[in-house]
């Protein structure tokens, strides 16, 4: 989970992308915008060789326009920018593993959880770690920048260990595998697949840490992003949803790329 407190500074060029997929005939339709980082996070969401997205949250844009009966577009653009994207109606959901904070709630409104996942460490198979302030003294993590996960690490391990942000997450795997880095802090799902590839056939999961996951950081949780104003918007969302979940089709979503169960309980 990027959990991502972003620089609303920055705005960049939106690409557009469609979704294709069938709406039921004769159902009213209406187009909604959904904006997602151009950098792929995968299993949450990647890019075919044909360019068009898949993974998890791809499918649960997919099913949820379906189950809005709505015609679906993904914009995709730089991931500091996607909230002034949404403030300026470039766009009119940000679905793409946005924690729900205390921060964020106060410039735009989220739809209830779509999905949590925990924290963890990963580090070299061959070297033994103690994941506590102390036992990091003096190593280097990394993190991906302006995310929830690097302001806990920052909060936490910042006074003993040296914290390098990177922009992406491949960055930060790139740095781990060459040695630039001790340790690299993400969402523990997020890094399964790379664990898999060889570059990363020599790290492993390492733990979640002895210091607990502030909430005030973490939020509740993963939700969709919309603008304040928008509450028929955000009611549609949250009951399709909870319909995605009830009919059983999010676990069937989530399985195909998930060991374990993400609805939030």
């Amino acid at each position: 989970m990027k959990k991502i407190l972003r620089n609303l500074g920055f705005m960049a060029s939106a690409v557009l992308v469609l979704l294709t997929f069938t709406v039921p005939a004769g159902a009213a339709q209406d187009t909604l915008r959904f904006g997602v980082a151009a950098e792929p996070y995968p299993p949450f969401s990647m890019k075919s060789p044909t360019g068009q997205w898949t993974g998890f949250e791809a499918d649960l844009i997919r099913a949820l326009c379906v189950q809005m009966k709505a015609t679906c577009e993904i914009k995709e653009m730089a991931w500091d920018g996607i909230i002034p994207a949404l403030q300026s109606d470039k766009i009119d959901v940000i679905f793409n593993s946005m924690s729900i904070t205390p921060e964020r709630e106060k410039v735009i409104a989220f739809s209830r959880p779509y999905y949590e996942t925990p924290g963890a460490f990963v580090g070299p198979k061959n070297v033994k770690m103690t994941f506590s302030p102390e036992g990091l003294k003096g190593k280097i993590i990394g993190v991906q920048g302006s995310t929830a996960n690097a302001e806990f690490i920052k909060n936490s391990y910042g006074k003993t260990a040296t914290v390098r942000l990177y922009n992406t997450q491949d960055d930060c795997n790139a740095d781990l595998v060459a040695g630039r880095i001790d340790a690299m802090y993400l969402d523990q799902l997020g890094v399964i697949d790379f664990l898999k590839t060889k570059d990363g056939a020599a790290l492993e999961l390492k733990g979640p840490g002895s210091v607990k996951m502030d909430p005030a950081v973490y939020g509740s949780g993963v939700g969709a992003g919309m603008r304040k104003g928008d509450t028929a918007l955000k009611q549609r969302m949250d009951q399709a949803l909870t319909q995605l979940h009830d009919s059983g089709k999010y676990a069937e979503i989530s399985k195909k790329y998930f060991p374990i169960d993400l609805w939030p309980h």
